[in-house]
């Protein structure tokens, strides 16, 4: 599920980028990995450790031209894809095969090995505004187990069939060796679409996709399209900018869901497995966020339903790209929830997605997908799941936590530094806003949005009590990249 993407270009030395690599410093960031964890990352990419490229289970798939899609720049690529269409036995539409290949991180990573103690200490790739911290050494995740085009890797392939309407009708995964031909970014894959020079395997990917948003909309699910906020720095001063996503990014998503939800269902039959949950959000978020959509002016009639406004907003339009960003605030009570033995959590479902659901397509990136992975094996094969997976099952939801824990501070204090260069040099000037929210038993402190620019930001009114969801004017009274007080508020209003 998506979080906030954002971006700086610019001088690196400028006062922003020096505020992004202290707070690195000021999170705990991990700077590097250990010698005896960049030396076994080295051994295991040249012998992987699960299975030789001889004889990888039996399964050679090199034959299937797979191909990648990712952002320019984008390293550590997790998925190759390859859609076909099935026939009826008579030469009519019988539906799609998606193939989707997940890059196989634990051919490389031994169980209790330093390697894999490191990742469980990281969990997750931490993305700043100038860079990652990724979460296995880059000779794995940006090499050796990357799906890289050309190369042949080590994978779990993914075979999803559907009907002409874009409904599953049977799964399976297993080990293979596979072999991308392309590494295409979704710029590429849209102009191929809409200029019709697009080949099957791509050209699917668009008919597939709306099938399954088609699908998502039937079952009351809702995918948020995100912008990337990119911040914009000539001559140490900043303007903020919003970049929409392509269609193909949307439909491209839709093939990770779709393998996502596979692998639950695949779990739950099985009666052991992991999955990444999250109950219908609170009424006083959902509230958080009407107040939010009235400061931005946009339109949510009490009758809409948060799905059905979220389908009609443009990522184009600033208000709307500002409104989509403060979405994301309602997947914040996701969680991650084991089972075992027949024994079903009381809980299945994600309330996003409306389906149960499970994280298992970004493995370089995210700790819980390489377990999630020899579980599906296992069930897929009606075979036992690895001593190893069990053993570590139970700490598994505690660990992600943490992760998602951290993961979140760098993405709030990253936008709060953002936010305060992008003010600097506005103290003293007065905004109209809005207050969104009021801290939890002081009326007197709380959250304003405003107008123009698109920005969140404390506001503290002295003996006052503010008022909720009401229109504030408010004065800027502190933008300060660095504040001496770790724990201060690098941006500050007060109403004017």
């Amino acid at each position: 599920m998506p979080r906030r993407h954002l971006r700086v270009t610019g001088d690196p030395e400028s006062p922003l980028g020096v505020a992004l690599r202290a707070l690195r410093t000021e999170l705990g960031v991990p700077a590097g990995f250990p010698p005896d964890v960049l030396a076994e990352a080295e051994r295991a990419a040249r012998a992987p450790t699960v299975a030789s490229y001889d004889s990888y289970d039996g399964y050679d798939e090199t034959d299937i031209p797979f191909f990648t899609i990712a952002p320019p720049g984008s390293s550590d690529l997790d998925q190759a894809l390859h859609l076909s269409r099935r026939t009826d036995g008579h030469g009519g539409h019988g539906g799609y095969r998606v193939r989707y290949a997940v890059a196989d991180i634990a051919a490389f990573v031994a169980p209790g090995s330093a390697l894999d103690a490191e990742t469980h200490r990281r969990v997750t790739t931490l993305y700043f505004p100038d860079g990652t911290v990724p979460l296995h050494p880059p000779r794995l995740s940006e090499d050796a187990a990357g799906l890289l085009p050309e190369r042949t890797r080590p994978a779990l392939l993914w075979t999803v069939d559907l009907d002409a309407d874009g409904r599953v009708r049977a799964t399976d995964v297993h080990r293979a060796l596979v072999r991308s031909r392309a590494r295409l970014s979704h710029e590429d894959v849209r102009k191929q679409i809409d200029t019709g020079t697009a080949g099957e395997p791509v050209a699917l990917l668009a008919e597939i996709g709306r099938l399954r948003e088609r699908l998502e909309v039937e079952r009351g699910g809702v995918s948020l399209t995100v912008p990337e906020q990119e911040i914009v720095e000539r001559n140490r001063e900043y303007a903020l900018t919003y970049r929409a996503p392509l269609p193909t990014e949307g439909w491209h998503a839709q093939i990770s869901l779709l393998t996502g939800m596979a692998a639950a269902d695949l779990m739950l039959a099985h009666g052991t497995g992991v999955l990444r949950t999250l109950p219908a959000a609170p009424r006083g978020d959902v509230g958080r966020l009407r107040r939010t959509a009235t400061a931005l002016h946009v339109d949510w009639p009490h009758h809409v339903s948060y799905a059905r406004l979220v389908r009609s907003l443009d990522p184009h339009e600033p208000r709307h790209a500002a409104f989509l960003l403060e979405c994301t605030t309602l997947l914040r009570g996701a969680g991650y929830t084991v089972f075992r033995n027949g024994a079903l959590p009381d809980i299945t479902t994600h309330s996003a997605v409306a389906a149960p659901y499970a994280h298992c397509t970004a493995p370089l990136r995210r700790l819980v997908d390489r377990y999630t992975a020899e579980i599906c094996l296992a069930a897929a094969a009606g075979g036992e799941i690895p001593d190893w997976v069990l053993a570590a099952l139970d700490a598994l939801p505690g660990e992600m936590a943490e992760g998602t824990r951290r993961a979140d501070a760098v993405e709030r204090a990253c936008v709060d530094i953002v936010e305060a260069a992008l003010l600097r040099d506005r103290v003293g000037d007065v905004f109209d806003g809005y207050v969104v929210d009021l801290a939890e038993r002081r009326p007197t402190v709380g959250t304003v949005q405003l107008e123009t620019p698109t920005i969140v930001g404390r506001v503290e009114g002295g003996g006052e009590e503010l008022p909720l969801g009401e229109r504030l004017r408010v004065r800027l009274t502190r933008a300060d990249l660095t504040p001496t007080d770790p724990e201060a508020a690098k941006v500050l209003f007060a109403p004017a």
